[in-house]
């Protein structure tokens, strides 16, 4: 398919809508007019890339209503992809029409007026739930040379540095002295491998644990014990 086979069908689907259609309108790839309405600008290529994407959002200069229009796309990965550039157009304000090759079938995923998604106060909490928990700057905005350090594992962490130093120990008095309140579950969950349980309530470093510290002592801006 080349990009000029995708003209004809993108112009039918306006025509059949009642706009006068024409192609490379100044720096625009198509132009559809109908009355003294809004016009609309689409912008053709093969397959989305980021030079599309500058494009169109150019062209929001020129008119409220523009749409992207490419080739629909094909593979294992293709609903992932439609989908994901579908809510990126939502995002920037674009509309999305897609066309079939072998036919030239035209379908629009999304139209410029769509409304933007509304924001998920549930991400937004557990981001910043996690901003909150995460001590220092430990990632510089990447991983370590381990991984990445999120607050859990710095809570790991400051309980393996206790019990490093203090020996087998209730789950309370770790939560108590390091400031970890769920200091019991993650030594019982043991997602890492680092603890083990001595007794009832008693937990203790394991091998794995003395390792991991050694790995990740550079998870806290301090590994001191309150």
């Amino acid at each position: 398919m080349r990009e000029t086979d995708l003209y004809g069908p993108v112009k039918g689907l306006f025509e059949a809508q009642g706009y006068e259609v024409k192609g490379e309108i100044g720096a625009a790839d198509v132009v559809a007019v109908r009355g003294d309405e809004e016009p609309v600008v689409v912008e053709l290529k093969l397959r989305f890339s980021l030079a599309l994407f500058h494009q169109a959002v150019a062209r929001l200069t020129m008119c409220d209503l523009v749409y992207i229009a490419v080739a629909h796309p094909l593979g294992p990965a293709a609903q992932r992809t439609l989908r994901d550039n579908v809510a990126l157009c939502r995002r920037i304000g674009l509309g999305l029409i897609t066309v079939r090759a072998r036919d030239g079938h035209t379908e629009v995923h999304c139209d410029p007026s769509d409304r933007q998604p509304r924001r998920s106060p549930g991400r937004r909490a557990r981001l910043l739930r996690e901003f909150a928990r995460r001590r220092g700057d430990p990632n510089d905005g990447g991983a370590t040379r381990h991984g990445l350090v999120t607050g859990y594992r710095q809570d790991a962490v400051r309980c393996a540095v206790y019990l490093a130093e203090y020996g087998p120990s209730r789950g309370a008095a770790v939560a108590r002295d390091t400031g970890v309140r769920v200091a019991t579950r993650i030594m019982s969950d043991n997602y890492y491998g680092w603890f083990e349980r001595s007794r009832r309530g008693v937990y203790a470093l394991s091998d794995a644990g003395r390792r991991g510290l050694s790995d990740w002592a550079d998870a806290l801006p301090d590994a001191t014990v309150r």
